[in-house]
């Protein structure tokens, strides 16, 4: 959505997000299913629409990841943070993609991290942090 709307945005921020879904198993499956084909899910994917974007976004986008989740390592590799700090970085997009090791995406990840979320967003809409 936010690469969809250049402009419309203050700021940008994910917990774990399928950054590569025309690229990974879940992304594969859902679109072939939902809109017939992989293709077609390229509209969707953040990592390439970070690439073709045509107006560069100039507001932050803050990414954490725990290290230690399962759809992130191994063979199952869902999540795929590597592909969207690369197309950013070809694009000339500002990303901080924040590695945590020990967490996974669970509440507990979130629940760490969500106040550093609220207050990205706060300071990005010059309300300046909270609490």
């Amino acid at each position: 959505v936010f690469f969809k709307n250049p402009g419309r945005y203050a700021s940008v921020s994910a917990f774990s997000p399928i950054c590569s879904p025309t690229t990974c198993p879940w992304g594969e499956k859902a679109f072939t299913n939902y809109l017939g084909s992989v293709n077609s899910g390229r509209a969707h994917d953040a990592s390439v629409l970070a690439r073709a974007a045509t107006v560069k976004p100039d507001v932050p986008i803050l990414v954490d990841q725990g290290a230690a989740d399962s759809f992130l390592v191994g063979e199952v590799d869902q999540l795929q943070p590597h592909v969207l700090v690369a197309a950013c970085r070809e694009a000339g997009i500002e990303l901080d993609l924040r590695m945590h090791e020990g967490y996974d995406h669970s509440y507990f990840f979130i629940s760490t991290f969500i106040g550093d979320h609220l207050n990205f967003h706060a300071d990005a809409l010059g309300a300046g942090p909270r609490g």
